[in-house]
């Protein structure tokens, strides 16, 4: 049995193609709009909440902060040591983006991700810190030995220097390996520009700046 299209049978299907096509697009444009819109709102949120603590951190530290504030400063969101939140920045790049605790796929959607495992700035160790080529670490592309990488945190502002930059393979985990050094570890994807999931990881190591850094006074009781 031989089966017979029509001229408006075939126009019907190729309507109906189109309607399809058009509500993917739509959907997938509102999913992208979206996802930028809550990255957008979540940095300036972040950027206002870390802006307020450094104030008082001055504050504190020049010894004009109100007593009756002080209570607050310890409690205060984001001056937890059990994760790292601040804001990252490479002035010769542009960059300048919120980092927030961890690598999971929201957190890298909205801002940086401190890796979990290493350590925080201040101490020794090696702090790791991740983000998606293709956003907020894309300028990432362009640095190069000599750098400066500043971080800025409730807990201290603490500047880096590039050192080196590598192509490693997604298993190369030594990267992120301890020791009484202080340095921080960017992490990304490579190549920049590859579509789809890239294969490579493109790594800036870099070592603190002596003298750098503050720690906040200690509050009298």
């Amino acid at each position: 049995m031989r089966l017979v299209v029509t001229n408006h049978s075939l126009k019907r299907v190729l309507r109906w193609a189109q309607v399809l096509l058009f509500a993917c697009a739509v959907l997938t444009l509102g999913y992208c709009g979206f996802t930028l819109a809550d990255a957008w709102v979540f940095q300036r949120r972040e950027i206002r909440e870390l802006d307020r603590l450094l104030r008082e951190q001055s504050l504190a530290r020049e010894g004009t902060l109100d007593p009756e504030l002080a209570p607050f400063l310890k409690g205060a969101p984001g001056a937890a040591e059990d994760g790292l939140t601040g804001r990252i920045e490479v002035p010769r790049l542009g960059l300048s983006v919120m980092v927030a605790d961890g690598i999971d796929k929201r957190t890298l959607l909205r801002a940086a991700g401190h890796i979990p495992g290493t350590t925080l700035p201040g101490r020794p160790g090696n702090v790791g810190i991740a983000g998606h080529r293709d956003t907020f670490f894309r300028p990432l592309r362009n640095i190069r030995r000599d750098d400066i990488i500043t971080l800025y945190t409730p807990a201290g502002t603490y500047s880096y220097r590039v050192v080196s930059t590598r192509v490693v393979a997604p298993t190369e985990v030594s990267v992120l390996d301890q020791d009484e050094s202080e340095i921080l570890t960017l992490v990304t994807c490579y190549p920049f520009s590859f579509v789809g999931p890239a294969p490579d990881r493109f790594i800036v190591r870099a070592e603190r700046v002596a003298g750098s850094g503050y720690a906040p006074r200690a509050q009298s009781r």
